[in-house]
C-alpha cells in the first residue's frame, strides 16, 4: 500500500512523476504529493487530500519544474487522511522524503528529535525520518551516508525516496521489508515500489533485495549497495508485459477488464506445463522432483483472497494427491506456536509477493523445520519468489483493481497443477491425471464461454441495488468459493455480505434469511448436489429469494423466488475455477448500479505490505 516514484531525468519530471502516480493510484488514494529539485537550488512540493487528479488541480495552478523529484500516493496508517500527513514530508526547506511501510520506534525517535529542537506538523510515522536523515546529513554531509546511519536506527518496514537540495540531481531509495524497484532509462533513472509506475518511460528494471539502497544520480548512474553497505550489482530485467497492460483497454474498469481476461491468463498459466498426459513437475525448478517425493503434509499460508485460494487447494491435494493439508491466515499464524510434522512443505500464495504477514509468516517458517517452501506468485522479482526454495509464476500479468480477479483464478490453476505435480511424484493413478489435464486444456475456452454470459448477470444484479446484506452458499470446494463471492461483494458494493458452508444454514446463519436478503448459492452437478439442494429448501420455506448458479444439467428451474443461472458442464474439479467467475460478475455490475468507486473501494489498497 502507498506508492512511491522518483526520477532522476533529462527533463522536466513533473510529468514523469505525476504520471507514475496515476499509475500507482490503485495502491492508495487518501493523500498525494510531490517534491522536486527546481533549477534555483531549491525544493518545491505540492500536496492534495484525495486522489491524484487533486495534486494535478494544484499542479496545473503551480507547476514544478526541475530534473530530480520524488512522488508519493498515500494509505493512510499513522495519522488521518490530510493535507498536513501527506508524502512527501520535509525536514526545513531542504531535504524531502517519501516511505511505505510503519516505523515501530518512531515515538522515541519522536521524542529525542523534539529534545533536539525539531518541530513536527505531521502526525506520521515518516517525518520522524526526514528530521533524523537531515540531522545526520547536516553533520556528516553526505546524503547517502545520512540515510544509511538513520536505516540502522529504525524497527520496522520501509521503502523510501529521499533528494536533499544540496546534492542536487540525486536521489536516494532504500527498501526492507517493503517493495522497491529502480527503472534504468537512457541517461535517466527513476524509483517506484512497482513497474507499472514506470512504464511509459522504461521497460527495465532492477528488483532492489531486502536492506539494499540506491543511488540514482546524473545521467541515468545507478548504484547499489546491500545492508552492508557494500556495492554490488544486481540483475537488469525486461518488462515482458508491456505498457498496455496498466490502460483499460476500451472497457469502463480495470476490474471488468481483469475479469476478461482471464481465459488468456488461465491459459498462459498453463502453457508449458502440460506434458501429454500429466503435469510437468520441473514447472516447479529442477529440485522440485526430489523434494515433492519427501513431501507428507502441506502448510498453505496466505491471506484475504489468496487464502480462499488455499481453501480450494486443501480439497484438491487431500483428493487427488493424498497430503494432509492445513491452511492457516498469514496474519495469525507467527503469533502461535506452531507444529511441524516431518515432511511439510510451507506453501505461500501471493498476488504481489510483498504482502507483510505473508511475507513475515515465511520467514518465521524458516526456523521451524520444514521440508523446504513453495511460492505461487504474479511478480517475478518479489521478495516472495526469491526467499522461497521453489516458485510457480501465476502469469496473470498486472492487476490494477483492489479486488483481485485473474490473480484469484490464475492461483487456482497453478494450485491445481500443484496437485497434478504432487499427485505424479506420489504416484497418482494414471488415468485419472489424465483426465484432469485434458480438463485443464479446455478450461479457458470454458471460462470464455461463463464470460458471454455477462448481460445475464448483469440483469440479475438489479435485485441487490437496494439490499443491505446477502449471504452466499456453497459446499464442498464450493465453499471456499462462495467466501470469495461474499469478499468481492463487500469489498465493491459495500453491501455486507457472508458466506456459509450450506449445510451450516439450520445451526444459525437460517435465522437471518427473509425476503430483504439475497441467498446466493453455486450449484455445480457434483456429489454434493442433492445435499445443497435440500439446502435450498430450507431458505425457500423461510421466503428467502435464492439466486442459484447451477450446471446446465441440474434439475433447477426459475419460479416464486428463485432464479437459476445455467453454466456449462466442467469438470468437478474445475468447477470451483469457473463458479468463481459469475460471481465476480454480480459483483462488478452491482457496483456499478450502487455509484461506488470499483477499482479503488473506500479504505482498501491493492497491497498490503504493513502488517
Amino acid at each position: 500500500m502507498c506508492g512511491i516514484v522518483g526520477a532522476v531525468a533529462q527533463r522536466n519530471v513533473q510529468g514523469i512523476l505525476l504520471e507514475g502516480l496515476k499509475r500507482l493510484e490503485y495502491r492508495g488514494y487518501d493523500s498525494a504529493g510531490m517534491a522536486v529539485s527546481g533549477h534555483d537550488g531549491q525544493l518545491a512540493r505540492r500536496r492534495a487530500l484525495g486522489k491524484v487528479a487533486a495534486l494535478e488541480e494544484k499542479l496545473v495552478a503551480a507547476p514544478l519544474s526541475g530534473h530530480t523529484g520524488i512522488a508519493h500516493t498515500r494509505w493512510a496508517t499513522h495519522g488521518r487522511p490530510s493535507e498536513e500527513n501527506a508524502h512527501p514530508h520535509q525536514s526545513g526547506e531542504r531535504l524531502a522524503l517519501v516511505h511505505n511501510g510503519i516505523i515501530e520506534n518512531h515515538e522515541a525517535l519522536r521524542a529525542e528529535l523534539e529534545a533536539d529542537g525539531y518541530v513536527f506538523t505531521s502526525e506520521t510515522d515518516t517525518e520522524v525520518m526526514a528530521h533524523l536523515i537531515s540531522r545526520e546529513t547536516g553533520r556528516q554531509g553526505d546524503l547517502l551516508g545520512g540515510v544509511q546511519r538513520v536505516l540502522a536506527r529504525l524497527d520496522g518496514a520501509y521503502a523510501l525516496g529521499v533528494v536533499h537540495a544540496d546534492e542536487p540531481g540525486v536521489v536516494i531509495g532504500a527498501r526492507q521489508g517493503s517493495p522497491l524497484v529502480v527503472g534504468v532509462g537512457i541517461e535517466e533513472a527513476f524509483l517506484a515500489s512497482d513497474p507499472l509506475a514506470l512504464l511509459q518511460v522504461t521497460d527495465r528494471f532492477i528488483y532492489l533485495e531486502e536492506g539494499d539502497m540506491v543511488r540514482l544520480s546524473s545521467a541515468g548512474k545507478v548504484e547499489i549497495f546491500d545492508a552492508d553497505g557494500t556495492p554490488v550489482t544486481r540483475q537488469v530485467q525486461t518488462f515482458e508485459y508491456g505498457d498496455g497492460a496498466a490502460s483499460k483497454g476500451g472497457y469502463r474498469h480495470f476490474m471488468l477488464k481483469e475479469i476478461h481476461e482471464q481465459p488468456a491468463v488461465i491459459a498462459a498459466a498453463l502453457e508449458g506445463r502440460l506434458g501429454e498426459r500429466s503435469a510437468l513437475v520441473e514447472s516447479f525448478g529442477p529440485e522440485a522432483e526430489t523434494l515433492f517425493g519427501k513431501v507428507r503434509q502441506i502448510h498453505v499460508v496466505a491471506c484475504g483472497t489468496s487464502y480462499h485460494a488455499g481453501m480450494v487447494a486443501r480439497y484438491w491435494l487431500e483428493r487427488y494427491a493424498g497430503v494432509p493439508v492445513q491452511v492457516e491466515v498469514a496474519s495469525e499464524y507467527r503469533y502461535r506456536r506452531v507444529v511441524v510434522p516431518e515432511g511439510t512443505l510451507f506453501v505461500t500464495l501471493s498476488q504481489s509477493g510483498e504482502t507483510a504477514d505473508t511475507l513475515a509468516a515465511l520467514r518465521f517458517a524458516k526456523q521451524l523445520g520444514y521440508l523446504g517452501s513453495l511460492a505461487i506468485c504474479n511478480v517475478p522479482g518479489s521478495s516472495l519468489v526469491r526467499e522461497s526454495d521453489l516458485t510457480l509464476m501465476t502469469q496473470a500479468g498486472p492487476e490494477i483493481g483492489v479486488a483481485s480477479t485473474k490473480a484469484f483464478t490464475t492461483q487456482l490453476t497453478a494450485l491445481m497443477l500443484l496437485t497434478l505435480a504432487l499427485g505424479r511424484v506420489r504416484g497418482q493413478d494414471a488415468d485419472e491425471q489424465a483426465a484432469l489435464v485434458e480438463a485443464l486444456r479446455g478450461l479457458p475456452a470454458q471460462v470464455g464461454e461463463v464470460l458471454a454470459l455477462d448481460p445475464a448477470v448483469e440483469a440479475l444484479s438489479a435485485a441487490f441495488a437496494e439490499k443491505h446484506h446477502a449471504l452466499f452458499l456453497g459446499r464442498g470446494a464450493e465453499f471456499p468459493v462462495a467466501l470469495e463471492g461474499a469478499l468481492k461483494l463487500k469489498e465493491i458494493s459495500y453491501i455486507h455480505a457472508e458466506a456459509y458452508p450450506a449445510g451450516e444454514l439450520k445451526h444459525g446463519p437460517l435465522a437471518l434469511v427473509d425476503g430483504e436478503m439475497p441467498v446466493i448459492a453455486v450449484a455445480p452437478n457434483d456429489a454434493l448436489l442433492d445435499k445443497l439442494k435440500s439446502n435450498l429448501q430450507e431458505v425457500r420455506a423461510r421466503g428467502g429469494e435464492l439466486f442459484v448458479f447451477a450446471d446446465e444439467g441440474v434439475a433447477l428451474e426459475d419460479g416464486e423466488g428463485i432464479r437459476v443461472l445455467r453454466l456449462p458442464r466442467v469438470s468437478d474439479a474445475l468447477a470451483p475455477i469457473l463458479y468463481t467467475v459469475p460471481l465476480q460478475l454480480l459483483s462488478y455490475h452491482v457496483a456499478v448500479l450502487k455509484g461506488t468507486d470499483v477499482d479503488q473501494p473506500r479504505n482498501l489498497a491493492k497491497s498490503v505490505t504493513v502488517e
